[in-house]
């Protein structure tokens, strides 16, 4: 759920949202670690951030490009994701660069040419890295 993503958005505290809602403190604590809401609480915060149901329950894990984080990380690990914005995009390059290079690396033995399929297997590490970065640095929405 988007929940802690759009109540950092208008600047308010776990504790102004329960308010605001009149969810329990505890409540709102839950949904954003992503545990189950139920359907009273999914319609009590959708009204309070005046959207639809099924925007609070969908599943994004999209890098917002436009936030001032994501514009101070390092020039490496925005060019290894570059047009990409969706987390499940750049781990099927990561797996399909790391299939291709893995059968470079196969396929030398029978062809020298080949071996230039390598370069996807260090690809594939640069998606990794890259991905662990943002992991790290909380930066999927």
């Amino acid at each position: 759920m988007i929940i802690k993503t759009l109540r950092k958005k208008r600047g308010w505290s776990q504790d102004h949202l329960a308010t605001l809602s009149g969810l329990s403190l505890r409540t709102i604590q839950r949904v954003e670690a992503g545990h189950a809401a139920s359907m009273e609480t999914i319609n009590s915060l959708s009204s309070v951030f005046e959207t639809d149901i099924t925007k609070l329950t969908e599943e994004i894990d999209v890098i917002d490009k436009d936030a001032e984080a994501w514009k101070e990380a390092p020039l490496w690990v925005r060019m290894g994701v570059w047009g990409i914005r969706k987390r499940s995009a750049v781990l099927r390059w990561e797996l399909a660069c790391f299939v291709i290079g893995f059968l470079g690396l196969v396929g030398m033995y029978f062809h020298p040419f080949l071996l230039i399929f390598l370069v996807f297997w260090g690809s594939a590490y640069w998606y990794a890295v890259s991905i662990r970065w943002i992991d790290s640095k909380k930066l999927w929405l």
